[in-house]
């Protein structure tokens, strides 16, 4: 009898990818309605152009950011043992574990980031990264995952089989 698929991704990525591209771009809307009527109501003040210079940067940077580290995180990944099924909003796929060609860990980024590179192109692509749970204890330092380490040492069994 086979085993439940198992998630593997953290329950986290749903407040990273939805709620904190909100909060942060919701500090913004303050600061440019604040910018705005300072502009109306000072006559020598500077244009409000160059006064949401600032903050208009800083969103594009915290968006190239977001979607470079967050956004393109699936939303939950699941071990069915043989395979990774492997979900973005309504649409799934499942990746063989024979699929996959390189499994990286980037465990010092917020949130932590595994990404799958495929042998061949899926439906999201050549390249799936998702946040694998992450373990509270342990040193806050750490460059492994167990999750991911395991993958990888299942992978390579797969290969050889």
């Amino acid at each position: 009898m086979r085993e439940p698929p198992r998630r593997i991704s953290s329950r986290m990525t749903f407040f990273s990818k939805k709620v904190l591209p909100l909060l942060w771009f919701g500090l913004f809307l303050p600061i440019v309605v604040g910018v705005v009527l300072l502009a109306r109501q000072k006559p020598h003040a500077p244009p409000a152009f160059l006064l949401l210079l600032v903050p208009v940067i800083v969103a594009a940077l915290v968006y190239a950011l977001l979607r470079r580290l967050v956004l393109d995180l699936a939303d939950e990944v699941y071990d069915e043992g043989d395979a990774l099924r492997v979900r973005f909003g309504a649409e799934e796929e499942r990746i063989p574990l024979q699929n996959i060609m390189n499994i990286s860990y980037a465990g010092l980024t917020n949130p932590a980031r595994a990404t799958l590179t495929l042998r061949q192109s899926g439906r999201f692509g050549k390249e799936v990264a998702f946040s694998p749970v992450q373990r509270f204890f342990g040193p806050l330092l750490r460059t492994s995952n167990p999750i991911v380490t395991d993958l990888i040492e299942r992978v390579d069994a797969a290969r050889r089989r």
